[in-house]
């Protein structure tokens, strides 16, 4: 079993710019420590025949044909907008 120090879970917290109290630390030992060994744990499973897999779902996405199914209404889409000109919406000048 991998045991983590307080020196390793306080450099851990500095790196992910965690705040962590006193009280917190041995909690978080115990915690991390238990995660670890049991990636160990995983390590140590033969997958020597095992393929590799992109998804753990063996079916295929399905597909559509990739066709326009709209277009053509610029006009309907810059009649909502609250100003509009040249065939594009107008917005106010922002400059700091």
């Amino acid at each position: 079993m991998s045991h983590l120090s307080e020196a390793d879970i306080r450099k851990v917290a500095k790196l992910a710019r965690i705040r962590l109290s006193d009280d917190e630390v041995p909690h978080l030992q115990e915690e991390i420590s238990s995660i670890i060994t049991w990636v160990e744990q995983l390590q140590e499973v033969d997958t020597t025949n095992v393929p590799e897999m992109a998804s753990v779902e063996n079916t295929p996405l399905p597909l559509r044909e990739d066709k326009v199914t709209d277009g053509n209404i610029q006009q309907d889409i810059l009649s909502n907008a609250p100003d509009a000109d040249y065939g594009c919406f107008m917005v106010p000048k922002v400059v700091e």
